[in-house]
């Protein structure tokens, strides 16, 4: 396997057999590097350094949303000329060339022209990327989440003995005394600010015991809160698992960070109010909530009593045994109603099966019997109805009312 690039010189081009030493690396990436020619770089000032007397001066630029920053190069006349009031912090656009230095493979920029980004510009670049996020939906309500009600332990991102850091120390734990912190403190201006609070936020959001993390900061100048608008730090807040509250004390203008955040606090002495209850007032409601069970119980309580004792004043209740005994009267009257109604019904049935008995005794063959008549039969049982069913000497069974005979037939 070989790994290739176009080179002048002696050198060639490199294989595993004739690899390239690192001196014709370095310089094959300066002769890369030089043929970019000029550009133009937007970035933020990290560091300056003029040294007394000296033409030459050295800035450190940074690109926040990388965390990557470059050695600039410019006379002193150049900067005098294009941001005489250059300060750490602020926003640039400069002319420059890069440059590779191959002895020691470093990079550096050398700048011919430094305009200082103004403040409309600022405002423009800040309203271009409020757009960006809110497009992309960071800015979205329905992803925002509510804090818990009393969290166990607060995250705070703030600046060390700060007024923010105090005015949220001690209003939360004025409203709820019990309350925990875990404080990480980090620059909340200038170019070191913005990987100071990621990497704060990074710690705290993997903290399993935090269950709020506060960025807070007491206001400033808007050229100071441009940390708070940075993209890498927006998207940062976007990514956390933990809610996060921004309290960053400045009315007039909003940083890009309120947007981002799941709750966002005027101050940080609001934010305090946000993310903790007040004890006295929580007291306060439980008592008033006490009052009115308490009241509702006694109301339940005296409507159930008069109840029954509306119920206690009805005559069933008050003599029960004048209502037994004017039932009895009746359940008597009943039964003895009842008791005639049976035997009026049995004794007409009773003359209906005498006159259906005789009825069927008249129509019996017994009742004709007992009127003179006989019933002849032959020996096989049959009926005699007629002298020709019988023939000389049969024998025949005469049947009487009262008894039988036996015959013999002679002609």
């Amino acid at each position: 396997m070989s790994e290739g690039g176009q080179g002048g010189g002696d050198a060639g081009r490199s294989t595993s057999e004739e690899p390239w030493p690192v001196r014709v690396v370095s310089q094959k990436i300066g002769a890369w590097i030089a043929r970019l020619g000029w550009v133009w770089v937007d970035g933020q000032v990290a560091q300056i350094s003029r040294r007394p007397g000296a033409t030459t001066v050295f800035l450190t630029l940074r690109d926040p949303s990388a965390d990557l920053s470059l050695t600039v190069t410019t006379n002193r006349d150049v900067l005098d000329a294009g941001a005489p009031e250059l300060r750490e912090g602020a926003r640039v656009v400069l002319h420059a060339k890069p440059e590779f230095y191959a002895a020691r493979g470093t990079l550096s920029l050398r700048a011919d022209e430094i305009r200082q980004v103004g403040l409309g510009e600022l405002l423009a670049r800040l309203e271009k990327l409020k757009k960006l996020l809110a497009a992309e939906g960071l800015f979205d309500r329905a992803r925002k989440r509510r804090p818990p009600f009393l969290p166990g332990r607060i995250g705070l991102i703030t600046g060390r003995a700060s007024a923010a850091e105090r005015d949220v120390l001690t209003n939360a734990r004025r409203r709820w005394p019990a309350v925990e912190f875990r404080t990480v403190n980090v620059a909340v201006q200038g170019p070191s600010a913005v990987p100071q609070i990621i990497d704060a936020l990074k710690v705290l959001d993997a903290d399993p015991t935090v269950d709020v993390i506060v960025i807070a900061r007491g206001g400033g100048g808007i050229e100071d809160l441009l940390p708070f608008s940075d993209e890498a730090l927006c998207r940062a807040v976007f990514g956390c698992r933990t809610p996060v509250v921004s309290a960053i004390g400045h009315e007039t203008d909003t940083p890009l960070l309120d947007y981002v955040a799941d709750v966002r606090a005027s101050t940080p002495t609001d934010a305090a109010k946000r993310i903790v209850p007040d004890l006295t007032e929580e007291v306060r409601l439980i008592g008033q909530a006490r009052s009115r069970l308490e009241r509702a119980v006694r109301n339940l309580v005296d409507r159930e009593s008069h109840r029954l004792d509306s119920l206690r004043s009805r005559p069933v209740l008050a003599r029960p045994q004048v209502m037994v005994d004017q039932r009895a009267v009746e359940v008597t009257a009943l039964r003895d109603r009842a008791g005639r109604c049976l035997d009026h019904r049995l004794g007409a049935a009773g003359e209906d099966l005498r006159h259906t008995l005789a009825r069927l005794r008249a129509l019996s063959p017994a009742a004709t019997l007992d009127r003179g008549y006989a019933i002849v039969q032959r020996a096989d049982g049959h009926v005699v109805r007629a002298a020709s069913e019988v023939t000389k000497g049969d024998a025949l069974r005469v049947r009487l009312a009262e008894g039988e005979l036996s015959a013999t037939v002679d002609g």
